[in-house]
């Protein structure tokens, strides 16, 4: 099935502007669903409100020039009295920027769990921060509500090719670079650099948090996937079964499943907790053998990101599609064209997929499809215990398996 196209933001063109530097490798969506952020290239990002952004495309057609979205959407002129009004902001950042992160001093499931006590962390307000990494080895953060610059971080050497805010609303941030390393700031203590995770041998490519903190995942070049214990900041494992570089990661959103992209053309779902590929998600019929793993360059991919349903993923690949896929079946729900695709991320409520190619950024309407019984128990145990605990309960051992995910 063809996804439908929700509405595209274009990024301004000059007729002497080169394609080289325009490139959009990342996109986000704020925790709350508040904002969306993309980079246009040649160090500009834009921030725009998500809502007002949703109704331009139903009000206006789905084509939409970035530049012109800021006729109709409100500018910020005071940092007092508009925190409540969203208003579109263009940040230069002084330089090539690489990955984009939102963090907010809220935690992201404070309301999901009864019976699970969430601190609520205070930074002066609720605050709601965009973290920038440059190609310089900077890391920016700004205040999303002002668009003013907060902190300027600086100790890597190379450039900052994804960040990741822990989602429990501590502001930890963590970055991931080409100089080999991930580092830990504590953005509460003025980002104060906690600790650096050493392990990688070559280039990091990618880093994700497990919904409850305690779990960071890092991908990289040599076919590196890593488990990191954010309390003792130690490697828990390494995950082994990619042949080449693993460029994107990302947890369901019950933790208990792990999805990895790789340029080996394929998809991977692991169990984290026992290190076992439980699903793969080829892009290329029949899948090249490990020797020629790496020469498949238009079958890449190059983005994975779990849907909010748990149920759903989507990956975006060199072959100029990007593809919708169920945990559970082998074959793509749904596909979209893309030409030259970079990122893609799900929206907060995983109704609409944002994918960044060229300064510009594409959205469809994901797959809705009612999850089964089982699926929604499995979730539903996920955010309150973790695997080992699940296989522990004592209950007759088919129970365990039906809420076990042995896909």
């Amino acid at each position: 099935a063809r996804s439908r196209t929700v509405g595209e933001l274009l990024a301004p063109t000059s007729p002497f502007d080169k394609k080289c530097g325009r490139e959009n490798w990342t996109v986000a969506f704020a925790p709350d669903g508040s904002y969306f952020a993309w980079s246009q290239g040649h160090r500009i990002v834009k921030l725009v409100p998500w809502s007002q952004c949703l109704n331009n495309f139903l009000l206006h057609g789905t084509k939409n020039v970035a530049n012109s979205i800021s006729t109709r959407l409100p500018r910020q002129n005071s940092d007092s009295s508009q925190k409540n009004k969203p208003c579109e902001h263009i940040i230069d950042c002084g330089d090539i920027v690489w990955s984009l992160a939102f963090g907010s001093s809220v935690p992201e499931k404070q309301s999901r769990c009864v019976n699970i006590e969430w601190h609520r962390f205070k930074f002066g307000q609720d605050q709601l921060l965009l973290a920038t990494g440059l190609n310089n080895g900077r890391i920016k953060i700004w205040d999303v509500y002002t668009g003013k610059l907060l902190l300027n971080l600086m100790d890597h050497t190379e450039v900052v090719r994804d960040l990741t805010f822990a989602p429990d609303g501590s502001l930890i941030l963590v970055s991931a670079s080409r100089d080999k390393t991930l580092r830990v700031w504590d953005l509460k203590d003025d980002g104060n650099m906690m600790k650096v995770l050493r392990g990688h041998q070559n280039w990091v490519y990618g880093c994700a948090f497990s919904p409850d903190s305690s779990i960071l995942c890092s991908v990289g070049a040599s076919k590196a996937v890593f488990l990191w214990d954010m309390d003792k900041y130690s490697m828990i494992r390494k995950l082994e079964g990619h042949h080449n570089d693993v460029v994107a990661c990302e947890f369901s959103p019950d933790g208990a499943l792990l999805a990895t992209a790789s340029y080996d053309t394929r998809v991977y779902i692991w169990d984290p907790h026992i290190g076992v590929i439980l699903m793969e998600f080829g892009h290329l019929f029949p899948p090249p053998t490990p020797i020629f793993a790496g020469g498949a360059n238009d079958r890449w991919v190059r983005s994975v990101s779990f849907s909010h349903d748990g149920l759903h993923i989507a990956s975006l690949a060199d072959d100029k599609m990007v593809r919708f896929w169920r945990i559970d079946e082998e074959y793509p729900v749904q596909v979209a064209p893309l030409n030259n695709g970079l990122c893609c991320t799900f929206s907060t409520d995983g109704s609409v997929l944002a994918a960044g190619q060229d300064g510009s950024v594409y959205f469809w309407a994901t797959p809705r499809q009612v999850s089964s019984l089982q699926h929604l128990c499995r979730m539903a145990i996920r955010r309150v215990m973790p695997t080992s605990q699940v296989k522990n309960l004592p209950i007759p051992s088919k129970v365990v398996e039906f809420l076990c995910y042995q896909i």
